[in-house]
Formats: structure tokens, C-alpha cells, sequence
């Protein structure tokens, strides 16, 4: 029993750091779509 705990541990653990790894090295693309979103005057602080 405690060899099977000791294997579901060890593999979360890997996929954790792989994730993680993952997730510090991908190189997400900056969004390149314009957005104009017109703004009343009453919202502007005066």
C-alpha cells in the first residue's frame, strides 16, 4: 500500500513540475487585434 501512495505521489509530482515547466517556457502570442471602445463624456472625471 504505502509503495502504491508513494507512486500516485510521485507521479502528480511529476506532472506538477511538468506543467509548471510547460507553462514557464510557452510563448504565448501578444494579441494583435485592435479594440476602440467609445467612452461617454459623462463617465470622464471633469
Amino acid at each position: 500500500m504505502t509503495r502504491l501512495v508513494t507512486l500516485i505521489f510521485a507521479a502528480i509530482l511529476i506532472v506538477l513540475v511538468g506543467g509548471a515547466i510547460f507553462l514557464a517556457t510557452w510563448d504565448i502570442p501578444a494579441p494583435t487585434r485592435q479594440i476602440e471602445k467609445p467612452i461617454p463624456d459623462d463617465r470622464l472625471p471633469k
